[in-house]
């Protein structure tokens, strides 16, 4: 069995102690044996090990560790939800229609299901960006700005509908 070699192994024997001593990187097996998958989520987000990738090839790979504004930023975006379907349903019974296709088959078949429907569709939103939060988006944007950003635009959103709803009202 192929056992993965010290990565600090000093390039001269004879001064392993020594600080002008170089290291250099070996490895037995060039392949990447990680896999992400939910078993590796769940345990990331319960029991977090690591808050930085070890190799430079990790800069773009999720962690286990989030930033705790990034929970901040989550409750914000899931309070944004609870009041955007609350106006919603509000501007919905004072004559206004609803402008997503999908949401608007459900709050014609059920206002409940139509509340369960869109905080689900949020809340998997919510744990796809966070992570993705630590990666970039076509290795410009950070996916933690792309976050705030969306957290923004969703704020615009509810202070639209209030607005609308004192214009109607």
């Amino acid at each position: 069995m192929d056992r993965p070699v010290d990565s600090t192994i000093p390039v001269s024997a004879t001064a392993p102690n020594d600080a002008t001593t170089t290291f250099v990187e070996r490895r037995v097996s060039k392949v990447d044996r990680r896999r992400l998958s939910v078993r590796s989520i769940l345990q990331g987000a319960f029991s977090p090990r690591r808050r930085a990738g070890r190799r430079d090839s990790d800069r773009y790979t999720p962690i286990d560790w989030h930033h705790p504004h990034l929970m901040f930023l989550s409750l914000v975006m899931l309070a944004l939800s609870v009041a955007d379907a609350f106006l919603t349903v509000t501007l919905l019974n004072s004559g206004a229609e609803e402008a997503n296709p999908l949401l608007a088959l459900f709050v014609t078949l059920h206002p409940a299901l139509f509340a369960a429907v869109k905080m689900a569709l949020t809340g998997v939103s919510i744990v796809l960006l966070v992570a993705v939060a630590q990666s970039r988006l076509f290795r410009v944007i950070s996916g933690r700005l792309v976050f705030q950003g969306l957290v923004l635009a969703y704020l615009a959103l509810v202070l639209y509908e209030a607005w609308l709803l004192r214009v109607m009202g």
